[in-house]
């Protein structure tokens, strides 16, 4: 039995509150799109959720932390809990379906364990030590996932997300290499891709300009399937803003492949 059981369970019933709200204001006529000062857009339901979840925690865990994208960073201590409410907002006030609440809990500074949950493409992943990665599909049926076995670039599967943060983070050059060497290039986006890698649909993803909300849930799940989670140039800390995740056999290739020269 894991020693996070109830915290899963707790994170699990945060994210059906989660999807609760968020789901009925997709496609919403009447949804509130606002443009936050880094440009970003946020929506009424982005702020909706995280008022929702904040409120839940502060109720269950009041001596745990909270990092939220929309309102903040709450309490201190060796357990915070770290919440996207929407990842994608773009993708949800757009009307594409892929976009997710990303929920984790992070001990001394380390994600353990998370929810990812798409309720518009009818998918949610989680994992936790002890518990192993696992997803539940569009059907409802659930099952454990492991990334892939595949060893060589040139039978991998590569999603990089987003050609303009790649070219604004001055790797672009890098990234057309890696593309050179790989089967396969998609820019599947946000949260998805690290999904499909913990699935072992992907094999390498790679993605710039993200804060710790946006890390956070992603690492726990691929790395309980087999994956391995790191920056783009070297360990993963609460700074990092350029990632890279890989099905582990491939992860010393990749991130060469990207390195500067």
């Amino acid at each position: 039995m894991s020693s996070y059981e109830s915290d899963l369970a707790l994170a699990l019933r945060l994210a059906d509150l989660a999807d609760s709200i968020a789901l009925p204001r997709f496609l919403a006529q009447d949804l509130v799109v606002e443009t936050k000062p880094d440009a970003s857009p946020v929506t009424d339901a982005d702020r909706s959720v995280e008022s929702a979840l904040k409120q839940v925690l502060a109720e269950e865990r009041p001596e745990d932390a909270l990092i939220g994208e929309e309102f903040g960073n709450t309490g201190s201590g060796s357990r915070t809990w770290i919440i996207d409410p929407i990842d994608g907002t773009a993708n949800f006030m757009r009307g594409v379906p892929v976009w997710g609440a990303l929920i984790a809990l992070a001990v001394d500074g380390k994600p353990v364990l998370s929810v990812v949950s798409a309720p518009a493409l009818g998918r949610r992943w989680w994992a936790a030590p002890g518990v192993g990665a696992h997803t539940r599909d569009v059907d409802g049926a659930e099952r454990s996932i492991r990334v892939s076995q595949v060893s060589t670039l040139e039978h991998a599967s590569l999603s990089y997300n987003n050609l303009q943060l790649w070219d604004r983070a001055g790797y672009l050059n890098e990234l057309v290499e890696l593309s050179r060497k790989v089967w396969r290039t998609r820019a599947y986006g946000d949260f998805f891709s690290y999904m499909l890698l913990a699935e072992g649909s992907v094999d390498i993803v790679g993605e710039h300009d993200l804060k710790i909300y946006d890390i956070a849930a992603l690492v726990p799940i691929v790395e309980q399937a087999g994956g391995s989670f790191s920056a783009l140039d070297g360990a993963l800390t609460a700074e990092t803003s350029s990632v890279l995740a890989t099905n582990s056999h491939l992860h010393a290739l990749a991130q060469s492949a990207v390195a500067k020269n």
